[in-house]
């Protein structure tokens, strides 16, 4: 089992917040440290003090960490052409040593793209397997090769597929809960499945659909790393869990919905265990106050003794 801080800068987090989150993590032990990929926070409250780029802030960590994973849950196809894409991502794997992973998903939040000029077509599943086509395309090239595309959306002409990334290949990461077009791109391109936010017997069909998509396709499921991606807080007595969830706007019958982690760290690693038992193998705790570092240095210290690995 592996674990990972998840976080969400756009909800009005800076650089140094993210950073302290990352040592954090790389500090107690756990295995990564993963950001959403947007431009506008959700919801109302303060924003300040604006955005950050995903992929600028993980080439920042990568020269200031030494040991965890990095990376995206998920970035957008609406965000970069794939191309550059690939060269951003391989480059930030060379300056990490091989530490990048890529989740990639079709974007979802229509006013992010309208507040700073993003097209956001209709059809963007289709952008999402002609770019995890190129992506990777790229990446596996042999040296001194080069890699054409003809799509429907892109077109590559004979491109040298440089930089290589040092790993071979980067973990790519597909997530969602589509019935049909998610689990098959999922087996035909992905190292990891990811599902997020869902109650524990649906992570169980999740995971049922995308073994049953590689087995369609000659692939051995096993060969896919499952994961799951969840709201967390922890504390070590209700009133610290309370204030923990009045820090992010909400009651704490509204957090704990069934879905999300949250309790003491006994509780918690209980709810993970049950997780583990379905079939996943690396949980995201999604921590959504990146101000209190304590709450980073609880899952560290307190809670990831307790779980399996």
């Amino acid at each position: 089992m592996e674990y990972c801080l998840f976080t969400e800068p756009q909800q009005g987090f800076s650089y140094d917040d993210q950073l302290a989150f990352a040592r954090s993590a790389e500090t107690h032990g756990l295995d990564g440290f993963f950001r959403s990929d947007h431009y506008l926070r959700m919801g109302d409250g303060n924003a300040l003090p604006g955005p950050t780029d995903a992929w600028t802030t993980l080439a920042g960590l990568a020269r200031e960490t030494s040991r965890i994973r990095l990376g995206t849950l998920v970035s957008s196809v609406t965000y970069r052409v794939p191309g550059i894409l690939a060269i951003q991502v391989a480059q930030i794997d060379a300056m990490s040593g091989g530490r990048v992973e890529l989740g990639l998903g079709t974007g979802w939040f229509e006013a992010e793209h309208a507040a700073y000029g993003i097209p956001f077509p209709p059809r963007r599943f289709d952008l999402l397997e002609e770019q995890l086509a190129i992506v990777t395309g790229l990446w596996s090239t042999p040296v001194g090769e080069t890699f054409s595309f003809a799509g429907e959306h892109y077109r590559l002409d004979a491109a040298p597929a440089l930089p290589k990334p040092v790993q071979a290949p980067v973990p790519v990461i597909v997530g969602g809960g589509g019935p049909k077009r998610t689990p098959a791109l999922a087996a035909r391109f992905a190292t990891e499945y990811n599902i997020g936010f869902v109650a524990e017997n649906v992570v169980a069909e999740k995971f049922a659909v995308v073994r049953a998509a590689c087995e369609d396709i000659g692939r051995d499921p096993a060969t896919l790393k499952f994961s799951v991606a969840l709201p967390t807080i922890i504390g070590v007595d209700d009133a610290a869990i309370e204030r923990r969830v009045a820090a992010i706007g909400q009651t704490r019958a509204q957090f704990d919905n069934g879905a999300n982690l949250i309790g003491r760290p006994e509780e918690v690693a209980d709810k993970v265990e049950r997780l583990r038992a379905v079939g996943a193998e690396r949980v995201y705790f999604q921590l959504l106050d990146l101000r209190d570092i304590d709450h980073a240095d609880e899952v560290g210290a307190e809670l990831l003794p307790l779980l399996p690995r």
